[in-house]
């Protein structure tokens, strides 16, 4: 993707071209490993549901508000322990946590054990993305890194899918106590592998850029990013579609189970599939795409990229919660998410490309604290309470239109791409 001489090891060496591949996919599988650990809990809510008595208020604290707090506000400490320290270390230690307090989760006797189990999986993940973020954006030039930070972000969809399919296969089977611990034990043994095999680069400027001869504290992250308007409205931005994303896919199996019927093997061997092709071609697409016109118009091309692919996806979306046939459902929202899973490499890449050299994991930092206390924090949580709100007039299909509710949110997420795209070509951002 570049050359062997854009990145070099903590004591000066050059990173070959297989070292650096080797460590950016093994940053892809330990960011698999955090979402299918996460999101597996979705295909499981309503056996958890079932066999614990549980409301969807209490559904929806588990899988946003509970897990966020935790995972984004301890995301600020650890970054800024990862712009000194060795972060891959920081990495594995974190996989072991939050691998560990998965399997956890599956010893729960009631809704206070899951509680504080998920507490401890957040815990966890708070240390994996700021310190991938900075290393990637080592190893990569910032005309190169959309598409790196792209394969990066196929955890995401990747993740998400396999908590689905093996979550809905092994609570098929077995239970979802099983499906908990055999998901979650895993995990330990990658960390070792990670520590063992992924490479620590040097902390490098940008040509032209000027080193700072101390690493600044994190008040001054926060100072710095909120300083830059395209940064701003690039945080608003993902936040938001972050927000919509983790409310749907959060609830989606549920409500599949719910509003036509599937079960957890339909889910998980059906539809769980499609989504992931559709998210791999989605993430892999945009990466490519966002290096092809920053190459040729600017980084400022990005964001509007996105806002246009969101625009495409929107009346997909809507039609996936107003449609009755389970097939026409599922085809409206593969067509959503091939359009509207974009945006996580090219923004996380815009926002290490504006950082200083120095905070870019507390940027990294910073922007996932926003992203997950609003996003992951109150979307799943928000359609739990609404929901709740909706039985009584919908019953059963209380679901189905409190995520319709949250889906009507797109647009706000569309303008702020806009203002991004707007606010980059003010500041003149090229690729360098």
């Amino acid at each position: 993707m570049t050359t062997d001489a854009a990145a070099l090891t903590h004591d000066g060496k050059a990173v070959s071209a297989r070292a650096r591949n080797v460590t950016l996919a093994l940053l892809t599988i330990t960011y698999f490993f955090s979402y299918m650990d996460r999101q597996i809990l979705a295909i499981l809510l309503e056996d958890i549901k079932a066999d614990l008595l549980l409301n969807d208020t209490q559904l929806g604290l588990l899988s946003g508000f509970a897990f966020a707090l935790f995972y984004a506000t301890l995301g600020i400490p650890v970054a800024a322990l990862a712009d000194r320290m060795n972060r891959v270390n920081i990495i594995s230690i974190a996989l072991a946590l939050w691998s560990g307090m998965t399997a956890v989760c599956g010893l729960a006797q009631n809704f206070t054990h899951l509680l504080l189990a998920r507490i401890g999986v957040g815990i966890g993940e708070a240390g994996s993305s700021p310190p991938s973020h900075s290393i990637i954006a080592d190893l990569y030039p910032a005309n190169k890194r959309a598409l790196a930070l792209s394969i990066y972000s196929l955890g995401v969809t990747l993740g998400a899918a396999a908590g689905q399919m093996f979550g809905g296969n092994l609570t098929y089977y077995f239970d979802w106590r099983v499906a908990f611990i055999a998901i979650g034990l895993p995990g330990v043994a990658l960390a070792i592998v990670v520590k063992v095999f992924a490479t620590e680069p040097m902390r490098k400027a940008e040509p032209g850029a000027v080193e700072d001869a101390q690493t600044p504290s994190i008040k001054e992250g926060f100072r710095t990013i909120f300083a830059n308007r395209a940064a701003i409205w690039l945080i608003a931005g993902v936040t938001l579609t972050s927000m919509i994303g983790y409310a749907l896919t959060g609830w989606t199996p549920a409500y599949l189970i719910r509003s036509f019927n599937l079960n957890t093997l339909q889910v998980g061997n059906i539809v769980a599939p499609l989504l992931a092709i559709a998210g791999v071609a989605s993430g892999l697409g945009s990466g490519w795409l966002a290096n092809r016109l920053s190459d040729r118009f600017g980084l400022s091309a990005q964001p509007l990229m996105i806002a246009g692919l969101k625009t495409l996806a929107l009346p997909f979306l809507i039609w996936f919660y107003l449609e009755q046939d389970a097939v026409w459902a599922v085809g409206a929202y593969f067509i959503a998410v091939l359009f509207q899973s974009c945006y996580l490499g090219p923004t996380f890449s815009l926002i290490q490309t504006l950082a200083p050299l120095r905070m870019r994991a507390v940027w990294a930092a910073v922007t996932l604290l926003i992203i997950n206390l609003i996003g992951l924090g109150l979307g799943p949580t928000l359609v739990g309470v609404i929901s709740d709100l909706f039985a009584q007039q919908y019953g059963d299909e209380s679901l189905r239109y409190s995520l319709l509710v949250i889906a009507s949110a797109t647009p706000l997420a569309i303008f702020a791409y806009w203002r991004a795209s707007v606010a980059m070509r003010a500041i003149k951002a090229k690729p360098d």
